[in-house]
């Protein structure tokens, strides 16, 4: 199965340089300005995948929109899921401290301070991750979808998304002969031996509107906030990012995109620069830019000062991106932003439904029910659908039952390549699999006289998740726009499926749709998943 290895990735580099399919590199790591471009990484061609599973994804996009809104809203389930003298936050500082945020501006009342954060609308750009796996572990039944995780801050990739598409529609059409058997190959890996598309298949790679949809979703935020207050002085969307952010191409085609579109200018901004540039106005809770906090010209001619309508986060998602420790300046510009008018992209509510711990409640029977009336299931929300895209997720904390704890002794008992360990944290880079997983659950865990098993507390900040098997397929990976290892390898890959969603204060949903989708894939070999952290490529599916 030859390709022309050497034609594909000279076009594919050229056209990553002509239309920004790039990611920042720092030529000198003591300044900020010395910096160049290089092509992401990426697959160098789509990888096959199931229309109908495309299908399935983009249509789960607003339930899982709409469920997360509803949990943001929750503060009793999220204290209870998170909470806890043994829970997650007994373990895990940092979301500790966003509960307590979350406690502080949205469940207490205060009849002395204003609470701008309940008038305030919210955005929620989420994104949730799928592979594919055995239906009832038999790949003779075909592949399904397994939601993996559900981003709800900073999910990224949107950008560069569209343009690797836009990459692969062009390489498969204009060498179709060249790549006929490599295409085919691919496609009856995962469809099967005797599979052939029916008339009414989507064949190839789809159109990605996330370019389009993501800064629409944008948009509809900032126009609500000016309807509601109509400010006195010009406004902005402020994009929270951080110090020595390498993604900027990524972003920056959203902001490009809002202007372009909708005539919204952004600002950029680091939580550390937030503490001396952002003020709140404690009478009307309107969010302030100082009038020399435009430093790299995002805004163009400079007014006296700025009204934040919408802060969007492309980071603070990770402790790191608060260097100045718990009690320091970024958690404090956190806070400041949380506290006012402005809508958040994500507020702690929308952020705190993103974690992992939340995703396991969730796939316990009847809790997904329990944020839909009976009145919604089966008409405007697919439960069904919804559930059989859960993997199976297992409690270690303070919450554990019987089934959670005979997932773990499968695990000590030889079954550890079954599941994965994760922390509440986002990225990639953080998993433990395979031997590590059982020797860290091993020296936390102890047998009681009865042969059950007791947790230690240190447990309580993972959860356990079913280990998904999608089907491999051959890929060539591109990094710095060089071809990774000795060509062709086998693969595995992760289809994320953006949604937006807006709520007004009071309650009623402005918007709420799919918008767009992202793949991504690495050699099947890796067990991590991460672009940005140096483990998985940018791609796109190969719809069959």
């Amino acid at each position: 199965m030859k390709i022309p290895l050497e034609k594909l990735t000279n076009h594919a580099n050229s056209y990553a340089a002509a239309n920004g399919l790039q990611v920042e590199v720092k030529r000198d790591k003591t300044d900020s300005k010395s910096v160049a471009y290089q092509c992401a990484p990426i697959s160098l061609l789509p990888n096959a995948f199931p229309s109908s599973a495309f299908q399935d994804a983009k249509c789960l996009a607003p339930y899982f929109n709409l469920l997360v809104d509803r949990i943001s809203k929750d503060g009793t389930f999220l204290h209870d899921t998170l909470g806890g003298e043994h829970g997650v936050v007994s373990k895990d500082d940092y979301t500790k401290k966003l509960l307590e945020l979350y406690t502080d501006i949205y469940m207490k009342e205060d009849d002395n301070r204003p609470n701008f954060a309940k008038e305030a609308d919210a955005l929620g750009i989420t994104r949730s991750d799928y592979m594919l796996n055995p239906i009832d572990g038999n790949i003779d039944n075909g592949y399904g979808l397994k939601q993996v995780e559900l981003n709800t801050i900073a999910a990224s990739f949107a950008g560069l998304a569209v343009n690797v598409a836009g990459l692969h529609k062009q390489l498969t059409e204009r060498f179709d002969l060249e790549l006929e058997e490599w295409l085919d190959t691919n496609r009856k890996a995962v469809m099967g031996q005797e599979y052939s598309a029916r008339e009414d298949t989507e064949v190839g790679v789809p159109t990605n509107p996330a370019l389009t949809n993501l800064p629409n979703a944008m948009n509809v935020a900032h126009e609500n906030y000016i309807s509601k207050y109509s400010p006195s002085i010009p406004t902005v969307v402020l994009f929270v990012v951080q110090e020595g952010e390498t993604n900027t191409v990524d972003q920056r085609m959203l902001e490009f995109q809002l202007w372009n579109n909708h005539k919204v200018p952004v600002v950029r901004m680091s939580l550390t620069k937030a503490k001396s540039q952002l003020k709140m106005d404690e009478v009307t809770g309107a969010l302030y830019i100082s009038p020399d906090a435009s430093g790299d010209g995002s805004v163009g001619s400079i007014p006296t000062k700025y009204e934040v309508s919408l802060v969007y986060f492309r980071a603070g998602y990770a402790p790191t991106d608060y260097p100045d420790g718990y009690d320091g300046i970024e958690w404090e510009s956190r806070e400041t932003i949380e506290r006012s008018r402005a809508t958040k992209c994500p507020n702690l509510g929308y952020h705190l439904a993103g974690t992992k711990k939340v995703q396991q409640e969730l796939a316990r029977h009847g809790v997904v029910e329990n944020f839909f009336g009976k009145d919604e299931i089966g008409k405007i929300i697919d439960i069904e659908n919804m559930r059989e895209a859960f993997a199976g997720l297992y409690s270690l904390g303070e919450d554990v039952t019987d089934v959670d704890l005979a997932a773990v002794n499968e695990v000590i008992t030889g079954k550890e390549d079954q599941y994965v360990l994760k922390p509440q944290r986002e990225g990639g880079g953080y998993n433990y699999y395979g031997s590590n997983m059982a020797k860290k659950i091993g020296e936390n865990i102890s047998r009681n006289k009865d042969g059950t098993i007791s947790l230690g507390e240190d447990l309580a900040e993972f959860i356990l998740m079913q280990r998904l098997f999608p089907p491999k397929q051959s890929a060539v990976l591109l990094r710095a726009g060089l071809v990774e290892g000795n060509g062709p390898s086998e693969s595995i890959s992760e289809l994320g499926c953006f949604g937006t969603i807006v709520r007004g204060s009071d309650g009623k949903i402005i918007h709420n749709e799919y918008s767009g989708f992202l793949l991504r894939t690495k050699f099947s070999n890796v067990d991590e998943g991460g672009v940005a952290s140096g483990f998985a490529t940018l791609s796109s599916p190969y719809l069959c």
